[in-house]
C-alpha cells in the first residue's frame, strides 16, 4: 500500500502525503494551492458555495469540499471553477445575468457543470443544494436551461493510470479492498464514509481526526445486489448510487431520498453512515425500520429495531463495522408510505419523519424525532387494526416526544398522529406538490 493520495486536479496529475488525508479539500484548495475560486459559505455543506465536480470511472458528482476530506479524492479526478474553460454552464451564467453579489457563483457554476453531464433528475433538484443569498434564482434557472442547449465537452482525464492498490498511514489510510481494509482496521479506528457528518468534526469543532480509515474506495463494499427478496446496499454505498434501487422498493423511499440533503450531501453521505450516526432525526432509518430491515455485520446480522441501545449508541463492538443493509422488498399488496417533516422544503434536517407498513394485519410503524433513538411503535401497531383514531391514541403512549429548536413535543406528537391518518386515507407523500394550480 502506498503512503501518497494520488489524483487529478483540473487535468494536471497530484500527489499528497497520506498525513495530510484528514484536512479538508476547501483548506487545501484555498491555502495550498491557492485555488480561491471555491469558497467558505457555511462550512457544513449547507449552501453549496464550496461545490466542486468529483468524477470517479463510474460517477460525475458535486460535492462540498467544505467537509470533504482531502484522502477521499484518492484515485478519483477534482474539478474546481478554475479548470472550467468556456463551459457552456460558465458562458450561460454570463448570458442570463446569473451572478448578483458574485459570492454563490462558483458554487452554482459547479453544481451546473455536474448536471450538464450528467442530466439526472431535474434542475431545480441538481441546485437544491446551492443558496443564493440575493435570492437570484430565475436567472440561474434560466442559465441552467439555455445550458442544457449545448453538448457537454468531454472529459479525457486518465484515471486508469492512477495506481490500484490502497494508502496507508498512521493518520490516514484508504484501501481498495476487504483484505487492505483488514490490514488497516484497528480498534479505536474513526471510519469515513462520505463524511457529512464527520466533516463537521473538523469544521465546528476544529479536531485533529487521527487513524481515519476511508471505505468509499473499498470495492466491495460499492456493492448493490438485488434479489426478488429484497435489496442489499453495501456500506459505502452513497444515497445518490442507492437512490434506483431503494426507489424501486417504493416511490415515497425515493421522495424522501430526494429531499435528504442537495444532490452534494446525496453524492458523499451514505446510508450505513446514517445508521452508524444514531441520530435520532436520521431520515433514512424510518422507512428501513418499516421494512424490517437488518445490519449486516462480518459475523452477524442485527436487525435494525435491535441495533441501538440508547441515544447515539450501537451494539457495534470496537473494531467492528456494517459490511452492509439489507432491505426486505414490499410484499405484494402491502401498503406503504413516508414521510419527511421540515421547515424547509428542501435541503432540512427532519423535525419528524415517520414511515407505515401495513400487510394484511400485521403494521410496522417506525419514527425518527419521537424518541432518543429511531423507533417502531408497538402500540399503535397493535391498535390499528380498531381503527386509524386507536392507533392515533396509542401514539401518544408508545412516545415522549422531546422539545428542541426544530419542534415542541405537542407538534412532534400531533404531526405523527396526522400522518398516521393522510397514510390510512392514502395521501401520498407527493400530494400537495402533486395539485393541480
Amino acid at each position: 500500500m502506498r503512503t501518497t493520495i494520488e489524483f487529478f486536479l483540473n487535468g494536471d496529475r497530484v500527489s499528497v502525503p497520506a498525513s495530510q488525508g484528514t484536512r479538508t479539500l476547501l483548506s487545501w484548495l484555498r491555502e495550498e494551492r491557492r485555488l480561491v475560486g471555491t469558497k467558505e459559505g457555511c462550512a457544513e455543506g449547507d449552501c453549496g458555495a464550496c461545490t466542486v465536480v468529483v468524477s470517479t470511472e463510474r460517477s460525475i458528482l458535486p460535492v462540498c469540499s467544505c467537509i470533504f476530506l482531502l484522502g477521499a479524492l484518492d484515485g478519483k479526478a477534482l474539478v474546481t471553477v478554475e479548470g472550467l474553460k468556456d463551459d457552456p454552464a460558465q458562458r450561460a451564467m454570463v448570458e442570463c445575468h446569473g451572478s448578483q453579489c458574485g459570492f454563490c457563483t462558483p458554487g452554482f457554476v459547479m453544481a451546473l457543470y455536474a448536471h450538464h453531464r450528467t442530466r439526472s433528475g431535474s434542475l431545480c433538484d441538481a441546485l437544491a443544494g446551492n443558496l443564493c443569498r440575493c435570492t437570484g434564482y430565475a436567472p440561474i434557472l434560466a442559465a441552467g436551461k439555455k445550458m442544457l442547449a449545448h453538448d457537454a465537452m468531454p472529459s479525457t482525464v486518465p484515471l486508469g493510470t492512477l495506481p490500484g492498490n490502497g494508502v496507508r498511514d498512521t493518520r490516514f489510510s484508504a484501501p481498495r479492498n476487504l483484505a487492505e481494509l483488514s490490514a488497516v482496521l484497528r480498534p479505536g479506528a474513526t471510519l469515513l464514509g462520505g463524511g457529512t457528518d464527520l466533516g463537521l468534526l473538523v469544521t465546528k469543532q476544529l479536531k485533529e481526526l487521527d487513524q481515519v480509515v476511508y471505505l468509499g474506495n473499498v470495492v466491495e463494499l460499492r456493492a448493490i445486489r438485488e434479489t426478488q427478496s429484497h435489496v442489499e446496499i453495501g456500506s459505502a454505498v452513497t444515497y445518490a448510487a442507492a437512490y434506483d434501487a431503494l426507489a424501486g422498493i417504493h416511490a415515497d423511499i425515493g421522495e424522501l431520498l430526494r429531499r435528504l440533503g442537495g444532490a452534494q450531501v446525496r453524492a458523499c453521505g451514505t446510508i450505513a453512515g446514517n445508521i452508524a450516526n444514531g441520530s435520532p432525526i436520521g431520515d433514512s432509518m424510518p422507512f428501513l425500520l418499516a421494512l424490517g430491515a437488518s445490519v449486516v455485520l462480518p459475523e452477524r446480522e442485527v436487525l435494525l429495531e435491535d441495533f441501538y441501545t440508547g441515544y447515539r449508541k450501537t451494539v457495534l463492538k470496537p473494531g467492528e463495522l456494517i459490511r452492509s443493509i439489507r432491505v426486505p422488498r414490499l410484499p405484494k399488496g402491502a401498503r406503504f408510505g413516508a414521510y419527511k417533516i421540515s421547515k424547509r422544503f428542501d435541503q432540512d434536517i427532519s423535525a419528524l419523519c415517520a414511515a407505515f407498513h401495513v400487510d394484511g394485519a400485521k403494521a410496522r410503524f417506525a419514527f425518527g424525532g419521537m424518541a432518543p433513538t429511531p423507533a417502531r411503535a408497538p402500540r399503535a401497531e397493535a391498535a390499528f387494526s380498531e381503527g386509524v383514531e386507536a392507533a392515533c391514541a396509542a401514539l401518544a403512549e408508545d412516545f415522549e416526544p422531546l422539545s428542541d429548536h426544530r419542534a415542541s413535543a405537542w407538534y412532534r406528537l400531533t404531526v405523527a398522529q396526522n400522518l398516521l391518518r393522510k397514510f390510512a386515507a392514502a395521501i401520498p407523500a407527493r400530494a400537495i406538490l402533486e395539485l393541480e394550480p
